[in-house]
């Protein structure tokens, strides 16, 4: 039964590249037509997949309303948008919100800049683990031991002269990250981009998601991005305030 699951589970990120047909889902799950045929009708009989009027499957709508309800439930997106919202009014600048799942750190909110030059970046998808500012926050508030046995895992692609190059050094940044309480990623990820990043809090004190703010060298400069880290921390602040109960919900004017 669970090589059945599994089996079924890995058809739908095949079909997120794209529509296949039967002997294309066979071919990626190394099994026969026959039992591929099985999972796709199952997966279709619950709405995940999608059988075209050309014999090819697609996702199905009922998994894009399964993702958009638990991102609904996510109570710290919830709580934290309006937040993003008035910080992006107040900078102009992209705003991330992003937690940590399974060793993955995801964006799960982006308010956009209001400045024509945009960032490739999704809500749902991975960040750079280990030069993202977000990601830094997060993994700094680990246990010792937990972020030591994870950044051994880590790989270390270079993506720019200014990227961490290994497991020590990342350690080291993280160390300084959860002693001075917020993240940068100045050019670490993209030359051209940079990002300040505040921790958001629940009632233990732990951080449970971290946001930043970014933005192009050709919109502000890194410097200028940083002089925006106390409106940032104070937005974490609020944040955290809310979501762990040690500050009212203001209703809305």
């Amino acid at each position: 039964m669970s090589q059945t699951v599994d089996r079924a589970l890995s058809i739908l990120p095949l079909l997120a590249e794209g529509p296949a047909d039967l002997g294309q889902v066979a071919d990626r799950l190394g099994v026969h037509k026959s039992t591929a045929l099985r999972l796709l009708r199952t997966l279709h009989e619950h709405g995940l997949v999608y059988r075209q009027s050309d014999q090819r499957y697609r996702l199905g709508a009922r998994l894009f309303a399964l993702a958009q309800e638990a991102m609904e439930n996510l109570d710290i997106r919830e709580i934290a948008h309006p937040h993003l919202v008035r910080l992006n009014e107040q900078c102009g600048h992209t705003v991330h919100l992003a937690v940590h799942e399974e060793n993955e750190v995801l964006y799960i909110d982006k308010v956009e800049s209001r400045y024509p030059v945009r960032m490739y970046s999704r809500i749902g998808k991975p960040v750079a683990i280990t030069v993202a500012a977000v990601a830094k926050l997060l993994l700094a508030d680990l246990p010792e031991p937990e972020r030591r046995a994870l950044a051994d895992t880590l790989d270390y692609p270079l993506y720019t002269a200014r990227s961490t190059p290994n497991a020590p050094a990342f350690l080291r940044e993280l160390e300084q990250v959860r002693e001075q309480g917020w993240a940068t990623d100045l050019g670490g990820h993209e030359e051209s981009i940079n990002c300040v990043a505040a921790p958001v809090r629940g009632a233990d004190g732990r951080v449970v998601a971290a946001m930043s703010v970014s933005a192009p060298n050709v919109v502000v400069t890194a410097e200028e991005l940083l002089t925006l880290l106390p409106l940032v921390r104070r937005t974490a602040d609020a944040i955290s305030g809310e979501y762990s109960g040690r500050t009212p919900v203001r209703d809305p004017a």
